[in-house]
């Protein structure tokens, strides 16, 4: 897998939702291994997530899923960090 951004521990990513553009769904992540990150998720708390193999591939950065695998589900990406 080649991807051209990764998920660096220390920083914040974000995504907005399919649904509402208002919505803001962020994570930090708090520590991470080849296969996995953990994040501390905005309303859901540390969750370790999976990094998914497929969609890095499509985007060309790393992704993660914090919300689960479903129709709508947002996609937390390593090339959209978020500046404070």
């Amino acid at each position: 897998m080649n991807v051209k951004a990764k998920f660096e521990v220390g920083k914040t990513y974000y995504t907005r939702s399919i649904c509402d553009n208002d919505c803001v769904i962020t994570g930090k992540v708090i520590r991470r291994t080849a296969a996995t990150v953990t994040m501390d998720v905005r309303g859901y708390g540390v969750k370790t997530l999976r990094i998914s193999k497929g969609l890095s591939a499509v985007w060309g950065s790393e992704a993660v899923k914090p919300w689960g695998a479903y129709s709508m589900a947002p996609t937390l990406s390593a090339d959209r960090i978020l500046v404070a």
